[in-house]
Order: structure tokens, then C-alpha cells, then sequence
């Protein structure tokens, strides 16, 4: 996670989260009327963005798409929940692009291999069902929308233009990005890969499944963690568990 801070010392990548910033805020805001949950959530083509941002600016793309939903949320939907959706956003820039890297050396082309092509899949699906986690973990939490509700929703946004727009835009635009010398790893090369980034890997992957899960079916968790909650103590308690994977998972991949 060093390239997280050492990106800040680098001018193209503090540019570059500012370009990416402005990329998500300006997908956005056109979509801002097509309500879902008056003034929480709403129809996102610009879910794309980050996954793909984050794969090709590495943590400054993680970084633009967590402050560029924050900064769309002064368009309408700016509430306590918002640093919640900070933080879901910088994951799903930041998840996809580490779980790449741990799948998979190939760089990005039409013609990847189908290791690569399952890489990128996964990599994009676990960053935009993580962000909806810690979404949906935070509104439950501060009592303003139900977990099942809202993180289902945020789910189904993100895979759905995250899996189909997503690679579209990212193999698109690689080779450009590449002659540019934009890259996140021709401008920070230097940063050393996580000896247990697999592990990683799997820790998201079942933070994942499990805060989903027991988040929609709670019930089910008296008979596995034997805890004896009912209620919102069980939610949040299984949705602690699952989101705790995921960012222990986040920090070793």
C-alpha cells in the first residue's frame, strides 16, 4: 500500500487523480435526476469509471474516484452517508487494479488470454460489490436506508456497467495511455508486489460473500457464529465481519 502515499509525491499522479475526479463527476451529475432511492442513490452508467480508472492510474485513479463521488454528492445527494460512499469509491478504484496485478502479469489488450480476461472480471466485480459493502454497512448503520436494500442496489449498478462498459473503456483507451507514459506502472514502477496478495485476494472474496450473504439473510448467522443477537446487533455483526475481510483483504493484496 506505499504507493498510496508515495503517489502524492509525484505531480502526473496528483494530476491524474485530479483528471479522474473530474471524469466520474462529469458521468455523474447527468444522471443525477434518474432517482432510485430519493437522494441516495441513483441510475450510474458512471459506475465504469472508477474500476476503470483505477486499473489504469493505479492508486491515483482509486484516489479520483473516491473524492469524484464525494464531489457529485454536493449534486444532490450529500448526507452523512457520503464518506461512506468516499470510501466504498476509492476501494473500487483501488481493489480492482491490486486484484489485476495479483491474477495476472499480462497487460491489457482485445487479444488477453482467458487467465487475464477472468483476472479482469473478477478483479472489477469484487471492487464494485466491496464498494457497495461499505455503502450499504454505512447507511445501516447510521439508520438511513436498509443494508439489503441499498447494497443490492449499488451491486447490481456496478457489475452491470462495471462488467459491461468497464473493459470496454479500459481496452480502448490502454494503448493511448500506454505511448503516453501514463501508466500507473511506468510512472511508479518501483513499488515492490505483496508477498500475500493472493491471500488478499481471497479474504476480499469472502468478506464479500459473507457480508452480502448474512447481510440479506441474516437469520442464518445465529447458526454459524452461535452469537445469540437478534435484530441490528446481528446485521451489523455479520456485516463487521465481512467488511473487516475486506479491508484486511484490501491491505495485504
Amino acid at each position: 500500500m506505499r504507493e498510496l502515499i508515495k503517489m502524492w509525491s509525484n505531480t502526473r499522479m496528483v494530476v491524474l487523480c485530479a483528471v479522474s475526479s473530474a471524469l466520474y463527476v462529469a458521468l455523474l451529475i447527468p444522471f443525477k435526476f434518474v432517482q432510485i432511492i430519493p437522494g441516495l442513490a441513483e441510475l450510474r452508467p458512471a459506475g465504469a469509471i472508477p474500476p476503470t480508472v483505477g486499473l489504469l492510474f493505479g492508486p491515483a485513479g482509486a484516489f479520483g474516484a473516491g473524492f469524484g463521488n464525494l464531489i457529485g454528492d454536493f449534486f444532490g445527494t450529500l448526507g452523512p452517508g457520503s464518506l461512506f460512499g468516499l470510501l466504498g469509491n476509492f476501494l473500487y478504484g483501488y481493489i480492482p487494479y491490486k486484484v489485476y496485478q495479483a491474477l495476472s502479469r499480462e497487460d491489457f489488450s482485445w487479444k488477453m488470454g482467458i487467465r487475464s480476461w477472468l483476472a479482469l472480471l473478477i478483479a472489477i466485480a469484487l471492487g464494485g460489490t466491496s464498494c457497495a459493502v461499505v455503502i450499504g454497512f454505512g447507511l445501516e448503520l447510521l439508520g438511513i436506508v436498509p443494508f439489503k436494500v441499498i447494497a443490492n442496489w449499488i451491486s447490481f449498478n456496478n457489475l452491470l456497467f462495471g462488467l459491461s462498459l468497464g473493459p470496454v473503456i479500459l481496452l480502448s483507451t490502454f494503448s493511448y495511455i500506454k505511448n503516453a507514459g501514463l501508466f500507473y506502472k511506468d510512472i511508479i514502477s518501483d513499488v515492490k508486489k505483496s508477498r500475500y496478495r493472493l491471500l488478499g485476494v481471497v479474504l476480499i472474496f469472502v468478506g464479500v460473500i459473507i457480508a452480502l450473504g448474512l447481510g440479506n439473510f441474516p437469520e442464518l448467522a445465529n447458526q454459524l457464529w452461535f452469537l445469540g443477537l437478534e435484530g441490528k446487533n446481528l446485521l451489523l455483526a455479520n456485516l463487521s465481519a465481512g467488511l473487516g475481510l475486506i479491508i484486511l483483504g484490501s491491505v495485504l493484496v
